[in-house]
C-alpha cells in the first residue's frame, strides 16, 4: 500500500510522503471499513527503526558546515514557532471556554515541529542539501530538545502544582551533554572505527556497524530523556564526515526504502476520521475546536520563517516547513490524557492538528515550487 500510493502520488506530481500517509488512513479504516489494521506493537517497532534510520540517513545527507552556518536563524526559527504556537494555541483553547491550565497544555502539545516529514518532503524533492532545509532540520531538532523541556515544566505544574527546577535544569544539562559528547567523541572515532571495519570479511559488515552506530546513538539519547531519533541524526551527521560516507548511504538505502514508509503509513493510521464526522452532534463541537486549531497551528509556524536572517534562504519555504506535528505532539497528548490533564475529545482535537499540518505540508512546498535538483554526496557538484 506504501509503495503503491506512494508511486500514485509521484504519479500526480506530489512527494511519495503523501501516498504513504494516505496509505495509513486507509489501512486504519477510518474512511473504508475494509482493512482496520489497527497500529500493533509489532508495526509500532517496525515505524520506530523507520523514524531512526530516516533521521540517520538525513544525517547523512547533511553537512555539519552548513549546520553550523545556520546555527542562529535555525534557534530563531524555533524560538519563534514555539512562542507563536503556544500563545496561539492557548489563545484558541481559552476562546472554547476551557480552563488556563488545559489552554496551556494544548499550546505546549502544538508547539514542535516534526523533523520526519518536512526532511521526507525535501529528500523526495531532491533538496535536502538546501539552505531551507538545513534551517528547517536545525530548527526541528531545538523544538525537540525546548519541547521535552516545556513539557517536563507544564507536566509538572499541572499535576503536582508546583515548577521543579531541578527537572528544567536536569532535561537541558543532558540535551546540552549528550550533543557535545556525541561529537567530542564520535568525530575522531567514527573513521578509526570504519578502518577496523573495512579489515574485516564478513559480508555485511559496514552496513551492520553503521546500523548498530546508529542505534547506540539513539539508545544514548533515550536513556537520557531525548527523542532516540536526535541520536540517530547526529550518527548520520558523524558518519557524513568519514571517507567512506558515500559507501554507507548505499548500503543503507535498501533498509531505509522498508522501513521509513512503515513509520509513515503508522503515523496515517493515527488518524480517526470517524472522531470527527460532522453528522454527529457530539463530534461535531470536537472538529469546529479542532478546526480552529489547525488554522492557528499553520499560520504561528509560519510565521517561524521571519527569523531567517539570510537573504538567500526562502523565508516561506522555511515557515512551510516548520508547519507539520509529530513526536513531541504525540507524547503531550497522549501523556495528557493518560494523566486526565486533557479529555478524550481534546485528545482528538490534538490528534487532528497533527494530521492535518503533515498533511498539508507536502503539498505546501510542492506549490511553493521547489525547484528539483540531484542529490550528490557532500563536496561534490550537481
Amino acid at each position: 500500500m506504501a509503495k503503491a500510493l506512494g508511486e500514485l502520488a509521484e504519479r500526480i506530481g506530489q512527494p511519495a510522503v503523501l501516498g504513504e500517509l494516505v496509505a495509513g488512513v486507509l489501512l486504519s479504516g477510518s474512511i473504508i471499513g475494509v482493512f482496520k489494521i489497527a497500529p500493533n506493537q509489532t508495526l509500532l517497532f517496525l515505524a520506530e527503526l523507520g523514524a531512526l534510520l530516516l533521521l540517520f540517513e538525513i544525517g547523512l545527507e547533511s553537512n555539519i558546515g552548513e549546520f553550523i552556518r545556520v546555527g542562529f536563524s535555525s534557534l530563531l526559527v524555533s524560538l519563534i514557532g514555539m512562542i507563536c504556537a503556544i500563545g496561539g494555541g492557548f489563545l484558541v483553547s481559552r476562546l472554547f471556554g476551557l480552563d488556563a491550565r488545559i489552554a496551556i497544555f494544548i499550546g505546549v502539545a502544538l508547539s514542535s515541529t516534526s523533523v520526519g516529514i518536512t526532511a521526507r518532503t525535501f529528500f523526495d524533492l531532491g533538496r535536502l542539501r538546501s539552505r531551507e532545509a538545513q534551517v528547517i532540520i536545525g530548527a526541528a531538532v531545538i523544538d525537540d530538545i525546548l519541547g521535552l523541556i516545556v513539557l517536563s515544566v507544564v507536566t509538572g505544574v499541572l499535576v503536582t502544582g508546583n515548577i521543579i527546577p531541578f527537572q528544567i535544569i536536569k532535561v537541558a544539562f543532558l540535551a546540552m551533554l549528550f550533543l557535545a559528547g556525541a561529537f567530542l567523541i564520535g568525530i575522531p572515532a567514527a573513521p578509526l572505527l570504519l578502518r577496523i571495519i573495512k579489515r574485516l570479511r564478513t559480508r555485511g559488515m559496514l552496513t551492520a556497524c553503521a546500523l548498530l552506530f546508529c542505534l547506540t546513538l539513539a539508545y544514548a539519547a533515550g536513556k537520557l530523556q531525548l527523542a532516540p531519533i536526535i541520536g540517530a541524526f547526529a550518527a548520520g551527521l558523524l558518519l557524513t564526515r568519514t571517507e567512506d560516507a558515500s559507501r554507507i548511504r548505499l548500503c543503507m538505502k535498501p533498509l531505509a526504502d522498508i522501513f521509513i514508509p512503515i513509520f509513515f503509513v503508522v503515523i496515517g493510521m493515527q488518524v480517526q476520521l470517524s472522531a470527527l464526522n460532522p453528522f454527529q452532534a457530539q463530534a461535531r463541537s470536537t472538529l469546529i475546536f479542532a478546526l480552529a486549531l489547525i488554522v492557528v497551528a499553520i499560520l504561528t509556524k509560519a510565521l517561524a520563517g521571519g527569523g531567517v536572517l539570510r537573504r538567500d534562504i526562502n523565508r516561506l519555504v522555511v515557515g512551510a516547513g516548520m508547519i507539520p506535528r509529530g513526536e513531541v505532539g504525540f507524547i503531550c497528548a497522549s501523556l495528557g490524557l493518560a494523566r486526565n490533564i486533557i479529555t478524550l475529545p481534546q485528545y482528538t482535537a490534538i490528534i487532528a492538528v497533527i494530521a492535518a499540518t503533515t498533511f498539508i505540508t507536502p503539498i505546501l512546498l510542492k506549490a511553493l515550487h521547489v525547484k528539483k535538483i540531484e542529490i550528490v554526496p557532500t563536496g561534490e557538484k550537481s
